[in-house]
């Protein structure tokens, strides 16, 4: 009897491995007959607190178990901490330093001529403020031909400044003189080897108070509609830009930047009045989103969307 129960155990009730060949037989009895005692459980799989010894009964068991259970949900309720549930922790919104002001949105023909390009925003911006408008945007790559060809040749090296930055010169002259803020559309900049297409906000006293780079290039082939790569000549940016201003805390995007909630989230998170998103969208796709991803960003994050184009 208690052979044939060693092989009953021995071939029937064990994995295949176990079971490869006759000549095994004897000893997989002997060591599923006669296992070896288990090592103590490791300490990290110790219990959580004390508990009473388990009986043979199934009453003991339950008891047991139930203590378990007990020590358990007490530690996760002392450790629940509902404030720090949110990770980093909500900024508090700012004051805004005005509640009411004038939004001037400029729309510029841009030309070849990268000088009238730059008068003919000058005046745009110069009409804005005379109606009473404290903040002015231009719309994306205002100073030149939106296209792959076109961006080495515009290109300025905005932190060199001065004459080689003739577009970014005209801002800042603007915006002391006026007494506004700017955020400046975008231009293509020449950093190193690289271009980008990159975004100046200009405060009132003609400083340069930021600089974004567009993160969200936009390279698009639509068979027989439109096909642009802009990742063919333009790097993408890799920064979230906040910037506080005389009109209030403004987060910056550019154009396809709107497509992608996360970042207009960021901005909402760190307190954001108002996300501009200069832009210029194709008359393909454009008439689809440009509208419905303003109110779509605007409802998400309960921020005003201003985006010039």
């Amino acid at each position: 009897m208690k052979a044939a129960l060693s092989t009953l155990i021995s071939t029937k009730n064990l994995p295949p491995h176990h079971c490869a060949s006759s000549s095994s037989s004897s000893l997989s009895r002997s060591i599923w007959l006669h296992p070896k005692p288990l090592s103590p459980p490791p300490s990290f799989l110790a219990p959580i607190a004390p508990a009473k010894s388990l009986s043979s009964s199934s009453i003991g068991l339950s008891r047991s178990s139930k203590i378990h259970t007990a020590n358990f949900s007490s530690t996760m309720a002392s450790a629940y901490k509902p404030e720090a549930a949110r990770v980093p922790p909500a900024l508090p919104l700012p004051t805004p330093p005005v509640t009411k002001f004038k939004i001037g949105l400029c729309q510029l023909a841009v030309t070849a001529d990268k000088e009238r390009n730059i008068a003919h925003a000058r005046k745009a911006i110069e009409d804005a403020a005379a109606k009473g408008a404290q903040l002015v945007l231009l719309p994306e790559i205002w100073n030149g031909p939106y296209s792959n060809d076109s961006f080495p040749v515009y290109a300025e090296d905005i932190d060199a400044g001065g004459d080689v930055s003739p577009s970014t010169a005209m801002l800042s002259e603007v915006s002391q003189r006026l007494k506004i803020t700017i955020v400046g559309g975008s231009i293509a900049e020449r950093s190193g080897d690289r271009l980008y297409n990159t975004s100046c906000v200009f405060g009132t006293d003609g400083k340069l108070l930021a600089k974004h780079r567009k993160i969200h290039l936009f390279d698009i082939d639509i068979p027989g509609k439109i096909t642009f790569i802009e990742s063919k000549t333009l790097t993408a940016g890799q920064t979230p830009t906040v910037v506080d201003t005389e009109v209030g805390r403004i987060g910056i995007g550019i154009c396809y930047d709107i497509r992608f909630q996360e970042l207009a989230m960021i901005y909402g998170a760190r307190g954001a009045h108002l996300i501009c998103y200069p832009g210029a969208f194709n008359m393909t796709t454009g008439p689809l989103h440009w509208e419905l991803l303003q109110r779509a960003r605007a409802v998400d994050n309960q921020v005003v969307n201003i985006c010039p184009i």
